[in-house]
């Protein structure tokens, strides 16, 4: 979701340009996003070999641990906690996911939302329930399974 929202910004950039303002400069400016983005992606897409998951659990770690620092819970969850839930998240996404018209269907995705609910107040996370951080990780296993295959 950070690097979409990313892109997203630098296509608005580029769109909102004046013609008096598109000059070398400002292709260059977006050039050199575009470049450091693609750079971030990459760096990205090979650290969860340096966490030990899989590229899969990764995806639930980010949101995991991105929700912790916005929210300011970051320092009550260690790496290996957070690497462990990521991987029970993933766990529950897929058994909740297996059918092809899981997006579909308002029982199955309400029931994957109870459920990570469920899982994550068992392993404490976030400390005190607020609901914008269940939220954003049932967002992150629904972009997972939908844009994953």
């Amino acid at each position: 979701m950070e690097f979409s929202e990313r892109m997203k910004k630098l296509v608005e950039e580029y769109n909102n340009r004046h013609l008096d303002d598109f000059t070398v400069q400002v292709l260059d400016e977006v050039t050199k996003q575009l470049n450091e983005l693609l750079n971030d992606i990459q760096k990205d897409k090979e650290h969860f070999k340096e966490l030990g998951i899989s590229f899969e659990e990764k995806a639930f770690y980010d949101i995991l641990v991105s929700c912790a620092k916005k929210f300011h819970f970051e320092n009550q969850y260690s790496d290996e906690k957070m690497k462990d839930l990521a991987k029970k998240v993933k766990a529950l996404v897929d058994d909740k996911t297996k059918y092809t018209d899981w997006d579909q269907r308002i029982d199955i995705t309400a029931e994957m939302e109870c459920d990570l609910m469920m899982l994550l107040d068992e392993n404490g996370y976030p400390p005190v329930p607020r609901y914008e951080v269940y939220r954003e990780v049932f967002e992150q296993a629904e972009n997972f399974k939908r844009y994953a295959g």
